[in-house]
């Protein structure tokens, strides 16, 4: 059975309190996630004061105030990283952080990370995935807002810098908060798994949790959700992502799913094999026959239960002559 990586993404939802990121880190180990990713950047690295902001964060964040501002009030220093990495070994489960900037690479790289996930943004930024891949961990990147060929690109970036093919997972996402569910398009994984023979899976960003579910039945091999501790928290990612419930009931559901979609083998399952007996159907007389009479279309039938002779083995039981009396209903013999 493949197991699925799931990310569970508290992203900024903390909204700059280590006391917060922590209890976003017991959200997530409680829900049965095997990671919790945060996001390491230093902001006057990663905007200019002009940058404005997304569309969806000028709705749920103050109009005036510029992406500078918004995500200045969203940084956590090394200490809190270190905090958090500290706590999430305690709680038993996986410390991720995406990266945004060459300063934060070396921050995450220092900490010993083994897993460097690529967000959409900087998967045009040259010298960003350059200093990625010369890490050679293991890589998983968002591709939201970006053609086949760029992810192309990206990726032969990241494999002349050093990283290994196989160590590449590619995640088809859509950076809009939420995603309509027309553009989640997650036939796209499968295009990306033919076009450049790598592991997938999906970042997903839509309302609910069908859709990361439906991903897995596709063949996601990573999955990552945005969660917060409350919808109605002010910040720019909250009011898209799930709550800690509706987060436990997606990692269950992926578990279930994941364990569904089996080994490919079709053979009768350990749990059904007892019905065998009951619903499958055996050679029995039609009506009484005596011994000596042939078995003939007119005398024989099929019936429940199964364990008799099989009935196709019907043209090898016409013609024979019986060996005993048969009441109707028993069992044939030969």
């Amino acid at each position: 059975m493949r197991k699925v990586f799931i990310i569970a993404e508290a992203g900024v939802n903390h909204n700059g309190s280590i006391k917060k990121a922590k209890k976003m880190v017991d959200v997530a180990a409680d829900a049965g996630a095997d990671a919790v990713k945060f996001q390491t950047f230093n902001a006057e690295s990663l905007v200019s004061e002009c940058a404005p902001k997304a569309g969806y964060q000028a709705i749920t964040t103050n109009r005036n105030e510029k992406q500078l501002g918004m995500i200045k009030k969203l940084e956590l220093d090394l200490a809190a990283h270190k905090e958090l990495l500290s706590y999430c070994r305690k709680k038993k489960i996986i410390f991720l952080s995406s990266p945004f900037d060459l300063k934060s690479i070396g921050l995450l790289s220092d900490m010993g990370l083994n897993i460097f996930k690529i967000p959409s943004g900087e998967i045009t930024d040259l010298p960003y995935l350059r200093k990625i891949g010369s890490l050679r961990k293991r890589i998983i990147i968002s591709t939201g807002m970006a053609s086949l060929a760029e992810i192309g690109s990206a990726l032969k970036i990241l494999i002349s810098a050093g990283t290994l093919k196989k160590n590449i997972t590619v995640l088809q996402c859509n950076t809009e908060y939420p995603t309509p569910y027309d553009d989640a398009n997650l036939s796209a994984m499968r295009t990306i798994k033919r076009r450049f023979g790598l592991s997938v899976g999906y970042s997903d960003h839509t309302a609910g949790l069908e859709v990361p579910v439906a991903a897995v039945a596709l063949g996601a091999e990573v999955i990552e959700k945005h969660f917060t501790l409350d919808k109605n928290m002010p910040g720019p990612d909250h009011k898209a992502s799930l709550d800690p419930e509706e987060l436990k009931k997606m990692v269950q559901a992926v578990r279930h799913i994941e364990k569904a979609l089996g080994n490919g083998i079709k053979k009768p399952s350990r749990s059904e094999k007892k019905n065998i007996f009951a619903v499958r159907k055996s050679i029995v007389a039609l009506k009484d026959i005596c011994k000596g009479d042939i078995f003939t279309d007119n005398n024989i039938t099929a019936k429940r239960p199964g364990s008799g002779i099989n009935p196709m083995r019907w043209n090898e039981v016409i013609g024979k002559r019986a060996k005993e009396d048969f009441m109707k209903d028993d069992l044939i013999s030969v």
